[in-house]
This record gives C-alpha cells, sequence and structure tokens, in this order.
C-alpha cells in the first residue's frame, strides 16, 4: 500500500481513537436526553393538531354578529370583488315582499344589502323573531304562494317571481330573509344559512 508523503501512521492512529473516544462520550452525555427530546416533539406534535381540530368547530358556532360574519370567506370574496358593487349595513326591516314581517314583527339585528350599478341587488336580514313563529311563517308564505319545507328543524321557504328570489329560514327565535334581484351567487342561501344558525 502506497503512503501519502508528508503523514505519518503513528500520528493519526492516536487522532482518529481520540475523535472516535469524543464522539462516544458526547453520545454518552446525551443519551439521558433522548428520552425528553422524544416526548417533547411528541407532544409538540400533538398539540398542534388538536388545536387546529379544535379550533375548526368554534368558528361555525359563533353566530353572525354583522355582515362579514354572516358570509364565508369565499362567499365574501366573490361579493366584494363583484365590479361596482357597494355594501350597506344598517338595521332596516327585511326587504320581503310578503306580510311575514308585519305578521311576525321581528327586531333587526342587521340588515347587508349588496347593490350593483347595473340594477343587480341581494338584501339579507339577520332578525329575532317570537318564540313560535315557525307555525305563523309557515301558513302565511304557503298562502303566498312560498314553497316551504322543514330542513332539521329549520323552516326554509322560498319563491321566484320574475327575476327576483325570496328565501326566509326560520329556527327557534331567529329568522333570516333574503331578496335577491337579478343576482344569484352560487349557494347564497346555504352559505349564509350555515352563519346565521350555527350547529
Amino acid at each position: 500500500m502506497a503512503k501519502v508523503g508528508g503523514r505519518s501512521a503513528w500520528i493519526a492512529w492516536p487522532a482518529l481513537l481520540f475523535c472516535a473516544a469524543v464522539v462516544l462520550v458526547l453520545l454518552w452525555l446525551a443519551a439521558p436526553g433522548v428520552p425528553g427530546a422524544i416526548s417533547f416533539v411528541g407532544d409538540t406534535l400533538r398539540s398542534a393538531t388538536t388545536t387546529s381540530v379544535a379550533s375548526a368547530p368554534e368558528e361555525v358556532e359563533e353566530a353572525a354578529t354583522d355582515c362579514r360574519t354572516l358570509y364565508p370567506d369565499r362567499l365574501w370574496a366573490e361579493l366584494t370583488w363583484t365590479p361596482e358593487v357597494l355594501l350597506s349595513q344598517n338595521g332596516a326591516a327585511p326587504a320581503t315582499t310578503s306580510t311575514l314581517a308585519q305578521a311576525l314583527a321581528p327586531t333587526v339585528r342587521f340588515t347587508c344589502t349588496w347593490t350593483t350599478e347595473d340594477g343587480r341587488s341581494v338584501s339579507t336580514t339577520l332578525a329575532d323573531v317570537a318564540t313560535g313563529s315557525g307555525a305563523i311563517a309557515s301558513a302565511a308564505l304557503a298562502s303566498e304562494g312560498f314553497s316551504c319545507e322543514d330542513d332539521g328543524g329549520r323552516l326554509h321557504c322560498e319563491r321566484t317571481t320574475a327575476d327576483v328570489v325570496e328565501l326566509h329560514d326560520l329556527r327557534g327565535t331567529a329568522w333570516l330573509s333574503t331578496v335577491l334581484t337579478n343576482w344569484q351567487p352560487e349557494e347564497y342561501g346555504a352559505q349564509t344559512v350555515s352563519r346565521a344558525f350555527p350547529r
């Protein structure tokens, strides 16, 4: 075996043994900390998973308190990016053409009205009504040509007249009323219902 000039075996071998000894000593010193490190990493991963799973339902459980919280992010983006759109939030009465607003005498929480320059509009009102208003609403709306159905304890009624679609949803003492004129964003009713009546 050829030797490389300038290197001495009697120095290389002790240096190699010294390095190996240092590595072994470091491993021996680190050994007691291995279970703690594994436990720390495991706890960190478990807490991150638990937090993300637990936080998702909390967002859904909170009922809408204003126009921004009434709309899921996807629907909010679709509405706000509509050209020449204007949002008005106030305490106006529901925009419905039915006599239901008079019959229920609601206490309006807020009304969100989106309008565009080309004449399209969407008006949604979230209001509080008296207990047992579902039966009154069902009878009143059915007599005015609305189709109504019970959807898991929530009364849902709707009617389409020319370019106007009216949606009414009641559950407990909450009433969500929507009037869409020449404008029907995808799954608008279902998306606002999910925020107005959290499960």
